[in-house]
């Protein structure tokens, strides 16, 4: 297993003071409603002006006794949506959650459907489940959209810890349902997922694993990679595919305000300038493998599976980006598969139903959540703030929209005959 460190993530909400409601409204002839669910957020979600909306989980934890009104022009919860089902990016909804503040880290995660990506952000974020009737920051699956084979988190989910750790949460890789409902009736996508082309859905939907995963090895400090199982490695391949198209994709710290606008000349001058400053930056990867049974924990299996990830990704890009100290006792054989981050999440229905051999899943969790909020990882650059931050990567979204390299790729993936066309 990793080694865990000591950092834990907390969260909290704020309001701000409000005009009353209008005196035109009759109270006397509404009655009460019965209490909401408490709700955790980073800030509150927007009403309408005059309308109850529930209690607010301050930072010292303790929920207002009276309704509040909250002002119309606060953000909803939708506006925590940092890309849309569109493939849209939104810069203007996302900055009034952050500030100019440099020191903050940036953790995101890709992986395909009910892996446990949500469950885990949510770990990270400080989220305390036990507690009855709190809503999680990241929604995770529930019963009825298992059933229904449903996914629950379109586009990137973003929220922000009081800590300033920004946590992007990213609709599931290899997904049925997000293709099914991006599929028009003749086959054809309904999203532009490449400057503009009309692409077969299948086609656009295998190109928006690939730009997720770009975009988020380009912004992110920390890039959670979740599989199911110890037998899944198609998330590796689909990493390996990543760090063969992000050539030519800059860190948002290396992307000046005019970037977007500048002129031929000047956008060569600033791309020789962070291929300079910024050798293939890529965010350190954390591979990490969820649902594992109590017989696949041992130190032996545990010792195969690392090995193996060194040899997959010995010749990558992100090969010797692990993070954080290396065990002073650890063995030489140990050192050798050290080059990149794995851990490994057992079953959590075993806890309930025998006695583990090995850590229990919560157990487990809060290592894993114990480690990555320590880590130190590779930082951007040169040091930018959160809302320079946010800026620079609706711009890095566009050039990956346009990227001749990923372009490149889809043609030869429309050309091997595996996609309709």
């Amino acid at each position: 297993m990793a080694a865990a460190g000591s950092s834990s993530a907390g969260g909290g909400g704020s309001s701000s003071s409000n005009p009353p409601p209008s005196s035109t409204t009759s109270t006397a002839a509404i009655a009460p409603p019965p209490p909401p669910p408490k709700i955790l957020l980073t800030k509150p979600a927007s009403v309408p002006v005059g309308s109850a909306v529930p209690k607010i989980i301050r930072s010292g934890g303790a929920a207002e006794d009276e309704p509040v009104v909250l002002r119309s022009r606060a953000p909803s919860l939708s506006s925590l949506n940092l890309l849309s089902d569109s493939w849209d990016f939104h810069t203007d909804r996302i900055l009034p959650f952050l500030t100019e503040n440099s020191d903050f880290t940036v953790i995101g995660v890709i992986g395909p459907p009910g892996v446990g990506k949500s469950t885990i952000l949510n770990e990270l974020y400080g989220f305390d489940g036990s507690s009855p009737g709190m809503l999680p920051p990241f929604t995770t699956q529930s019963e009825e959209t298992r059933a229904m084979a449903k996914h629950c988190t379109t586009g990137i989910e973003l929220r922000i810890s009081t800590e300033r750790f920004i946590l992007l949460d990213t609709q599931p890789i290899f997904s049925p349902s997000v293709l099914a409902e991006m599929m028009r009736p003749d086959g054809s996508s309904s999203i532009s997922v490449l400057n503009g082309e009309n692409l077969s859905a299948d086609l656009a939907h295998e190109l928006m694993g690939i730009q997720l995963g770009v975009f988020l090895a380009s912004i992110c400090h920390v890039l959670l990679v979740v599989s199911e199982g110890i037998h899944d490695f198609n998330m590796w391949h689909l990493m390996l595919t990543v760090d063969l198209l992000k050539h030519g994709i800059p860190d948002p710290s290396l992307l000046t305000p005019t970037y977007s606008q500048a002129n031929p000349g000047q956008e060569k001058e600033n791309k020789d300038n962070f291929l300079e400053l910024n050798e293939e930056y890529f965010a350190s990867p954390v591979f990490v493998h969820t649902k594992l049974q109590d017989r696949y924990l041992s130190p032996h299996n545990i010792t195969r599976l690392r090995q193996a990830l060194a040899q997959y990704f010995k010749s990558s890009s992100f090969s010797g980006t692990k993070c954080g100290d290396v065990s002073p006792d650890a063995k030489a054989d140990e050192l050798d598969t050290m080059g990149l981050n794995l851990f490994l999440l057992p079953y959590k229905v075993q806890d309930e139903s025998q006695r583990c051999q090995y850590e229990s899943f919560l157990s487990t969790l809060g290592k894993l959540r114990d480690q990555i909020l320590s880590m130190s990882c590779r930082p951007f650059a040169r040091t930018v703030s959160e809302r320079e931050w946010l800026r620079n990567s609706a711009r890095i979204w566009e050039m990956l929209k346009k990227s001749p390299v990923i372009a490149d790729y889809s043609r030869t993936l429309q050309s091997s005959g595996l996609f309709r066309r």
